[in-house]
């Protein structure tokens, strides 16, 4: 409450609706815009400008003798800062460390995924006008752009996070936004063990795999993990090695020193001026890479990616959408196919089979927990068909009352060729790793 003239407490002002709460959000912000002098503004830091800010809205809710009490005035004040210095209503979603992705459909619906289950918020957009200005300064800041020429679009937010956004005439209804975030820090081993997406014998043969040179798969759905655990992966290779990453949207966070960072860039409004991902192998080949890092490989670059990884450059990693390790060496054989190279599918597969070592597979289970479901060897060619053993799998055994998932982790028993490999980079795998009677829930 605050006080009146006479030293007495007065009574704080209503809450107002929150229809009438937007509407005036809508108008101040207008306000705001015609008494501002955005050049003097330019001119302050961040802080400096937020203090200028609260002084004029406060003038203009004294000036137009709008009945606010003190938490209204508060929430106020960060709404248009927000608006003018962020992206508007999904700043408080985007500062919240346990949203792992925000959903927006249309204006009037956000969604936030938290521990793998979506929840409906409270949170809206003026109208689907108000929606696209946000559209607009996200993929702009990446020198992107989204209009009815070009109504899909991939960008990223400073702090890393993937931002897909489509809008009409391809989305119905009106705009659609979708983020995926990435904590500031990126998840370590240590955490994907607390969270038991895999288990203390995974986790060193993924060290190992990681400080030696073998060139891993990372095959997944949508949501699965997979450039969470390609960040954890990558955090094994030595600080003293030349790293080029080649990405869609550049979201990877990874720590070594000695990183060189690449992005893909779509044609201008005259259709020219792009840049793909097969272009990008190609340079990256002459930029003396220790490893190169594929995002994700989805076309006619998967031909280059493989003749790098047969040509010198070992220790590559990639991910690749698939439901399968076999399904996912499948999808990279008509990836190279898609190359126009006129290899017959035996050459096709050879040429997988001597640059690919591991395939491992992730998975979203239905409680929304992420695991590392299954980890196989590639060992060759059986007449036309690509053999692989499996070293590592999880098996669900069924679901508790409370809709958790309930299976354990073992080893199979067999121990891989890519050991002795291992032993000759200095990283030995005890034989124990792979013993089938350890068995982890």
């Amino acid at each position: 409450m605050a006080l009146g003239d006479d030293g007495q407490q007065a009574p704080s002002a209503p809450a107002m609706a929150d229809g009438a709460y937007q509407e005036l959000k809508k108008s101040m912000h207008q306000m705001i815009l015609e008494r501002i002098d955005l050049e003097r503004l330019k001119r302050l830091t961040p802080e400096q400008f937020k203090h200028e800010l609260a002084l004029l809205v406060a003038r203009i809710v004294d000036d137009e003798r709008i009945v606010l009490n003190q938490g209204e005035r508060h929430k106020l004040v960060l709404d248009i800062q927000n608006e003018m210095l962020g992206f508007g209503p999904l700043e408080p979603l985007l500062a919240d460390p346990g949203v792992s992705d925000i959903l927006v459909n249309t204006h009037a619906q956000v969604y936030v995924e938290r521990t793998g289950r979506l929840e409906l918020t409270g949170i809206s957009f003026h109208d689907n006008t108000h929606l696209m200005k946000i559209i607009e300064k996200i993929v702009s800041r990446v020198g992107r752009r989204v209009d009815e020429s070009s109504p899909m679009v991939d960008a990223r937010l400073p702090d890393g996070s993937r931002v897909n956004a489509i809008i009409p005439p391809l989305a119905v209804d009106g705009p659609i936004l979708s983020i995926r975030r990435f904590a500031a820090q990126p998840l370590s081993m240590e955490k994907l063990l607390e969270f038991k997406s895999l288990t203390p014998p995974m986790s060193e043969v993924l060290k190992a795999l990681g400080q030696a040179r073998l060139n891993v798969l990372i095959s997944g759905g949508t949501g699965s993990g997979k450039t969470t655990l390609l960040n954890v992966l990558s955090g094994f290779i030595p600080a003293s090695e030349r790293i080029v990453t080649i990405e869609d949207a550049a979201e990877l966070q990874l720590r070594q020193p000695h990183i060189v960072r690449l992005e893909t860039r779509l044609p201008n409004v005259e259709g020219k001026g792009e840049v793909t991902q097969r272009a990008l192998v190609r340079n990256a080949l002459r930029m003396r890479p220790d490893r190169i890092i594929l995002g994700e490989v989805r076309g006619a670059e998967a031909i280059d990616m493989l003749q790098a990884m047969n040509t010198g450059h070992e220790g590559s990693f990639a991910t690749i959408h698939a439901n399968s390790p076999r399904d996912a060496l499948s999808r990279l054989e008509s990836m190279v196919g898609m190359a126009g190279a006129n290899l017959t599918p035996r050459t096709a597969r050879q040429q997988i089979c001597s640059a690919i070592t591991v395939v491992m597979q992730l998975s979203r289970l239905t409680d929304g927990t992420r695991k590392l479901v299954s980890l196989q060897e590639v060992t060759g060619m059986e007449g036309d068909t690509v053999a692989m053993h499996e070293i590592f799998h999880f098996e669900q055994t069924g679901v508790d009352a409370q809709g958790k998932v309930q299976g354990h982790y073992y080893a199979t028993g067999v121990r891989p060729r890519f050991v002795e490999r291992l032993r000759m980079f200095g990283v030995p795998v005890p034989d124990s790793v792979f013993d089938p009677g350890r068995v982890y829930e």
